[in-house]
């Protein structure tokens, strides 16, 4: 009975994990990504989904998104700029990237 109990925990522990809306949002709240950005919506800066539209389909998107979060940029959404995000390193980077495009 014990057994079937933790297996049950070690198997939703996961699921969380694994779920893309879970995967990075911490990461991005504690890069201050969420001040400007929401998953589904405007703020400051598009949504995530709006995000993951538009670069669906490019084999170098994560590179592309990545050096946009660090290096910032201007022009593809709007006329309100990007600042570049010192706070973050480039794996933090590509990993917010995927994430972001992981809203289809």
């Amino acid at each position: 009975m014990k057994f079937a109990f933790v297996v049950s925990l070690a198997v939703a522990a996961l699921a969380t994990l694994s779920s893309p809306v879970h995967a990075d949002q911490a990461l991005a709240t504690a890069k201050n990504c969420m001040t400007c950005h929401a998953v589904d919506k405007k703020v400051v800066g598009p949504g995530y989904k709006e995000v993951a539209t538009k670069y669906a389909g490019q084999k170098d998107a994560v590179d592309k998104l990545a050096a946009k979060i660090l290096k910032g940029g201007a022009g593809v959404f709007g006329v309100v700029p990007m600042p570049a995000n010192t706070q973050v390193n480039e794996a933090e980077a590509k990993k917010l990237a995927a994430w972001v495009l992981s809203f289809k």
